[in-house]
């Protein structure tokens, strides 16, 4: 993957209908640690982290670095994306040189079922296309996350392999899909 850098990030926010994507600001501190010590938050990447570990450890400005969107409805962080390069070591690759950027994404259980997951990794995969024409972006997610599969397909990720990956079976897709 072609490394987001100074030229462009961090982006302009990126505004939807409902939603706004920007940097994180020392304001998000809290919503942090509420979403990775949730434990429906951390059902299907490891479990929630314990909250007195996040609070003695959270950086005044968390998930500052290129690639994360705070996710922000009504004023309030909701939620996290990420577009990282994807490690070489991982299995799941659409380019022999691997690396390439891997979509995540975690909302709040309040922001659950209202459509917001959607809303935001389309606008972000937008700006990614923008930003980093021919990119392919990838996405894993268990087999067992219903809610993660149904948004893959929705967003227009095509499977491109299964495997097993921290104990469970893994769906890997790719976005768009290879050889378009």
């Amino acid at each position: 993957m072609t490394e987001l850098g100074p030229n462009s990030w961090p982006p302009a926010p990126i505004t939807t209908d409902r939603l706004v994507l920007r940097a994180s600001e020392a304001r998000d501190r809290e919503g942090f640690i509420e979403l990775f010590s949730s434990p429906e938050v951390g059902t299907y990447i490891g479990g929630a982290r314990p909250r007195a570990d996040l609070e003695g450890g959270m950086p005044e400005i968390p998930g500052r670095r290129p690639g994360l969107f705070v996710i922000e409805r009504d004023g309030a962080m909701i939620g996290v994306i990420t577009l990282d390069p994807r490690a070489a070591e991982r299995r799941g690759h659409v380019r022999p040189e691997a690396g390439e950027a891997e979509l995540g994404y975690m909302l709040l259980p309040g922001a659950w079922g209202h459509g917001y997951a959607v809303e935001a990794c389309t606008a972000a995969l937008t700006w990614f296309a923008e930003t980093l024409p021919g990119e392919p972006v990838v996405l894993t997610t268990q087999t067992a996350n219903l809610r993660a599969m149904r948004l893959a397909a929705t967003l227009g990720f095509t499977e491109v392999d299964r495997f097993e990956e921290y104990g469970a079976e893994q769906w890997f897709g790719a976005w768009p899909p290879p050889g378009r």
